[in-house]
């Protein structure tokens, strides 16, 4: 049973992790900026890409061989998601209309609305 709450803690602060960076990402995507740059203040969206693509990660882990049918979803919509954060974190810069570009993906957007179904669902 530890087990168990152990593995519900990760799967909700994993979701936390996705969900705040969205929010963030709405912010930074609303500023203007040509790129990330480190000599402005924080914070900064790689890094708030990279901790989405940390969590996503976990979710899969966590999530992966759970017998119910809508994990099944999640983790077939999870991968896209991924792949279209880590297109921006390839980017030299990453400028505000990128992430606003990231924010209207429908990958992105998939995978939130499942989250918020998973985290509703769990708590």
């Amino acid at each position: 049973m530890e087990a168990f709450r152990i593995i519900l803690s990760d799967i909700l602060t994993y979701i936390e992790v996705v969900e705040v960076g969205y929010e963030f990402l709405l912010a930074y995507a609303a500023q203007g900026r040509e790129d990330d740059d480190r000599n402005r203040p924080g914070p900064y969206a790689r890094d708030t890409l990279k901790g989405m693509v940390e969590a996503l990660d976990g979710l899969t882990a966590a999530i992966d061989g759970k017998g119910q049918a809508f994990n099944q979803v999640i983790l077939d919509d999870l991968p896209k998601a991924r792949a279209a954060i880590e297109m921006v974190l390839d980017a030299t810069k990453i400028s505000s209309e990128s992430v606003d570009n990231l924010n209207a993906s429908i990958h992105l957007r998939t995978v939130l609305t499942d989250l918020f179904i998973l985290g509703d669902a769990l708590e």
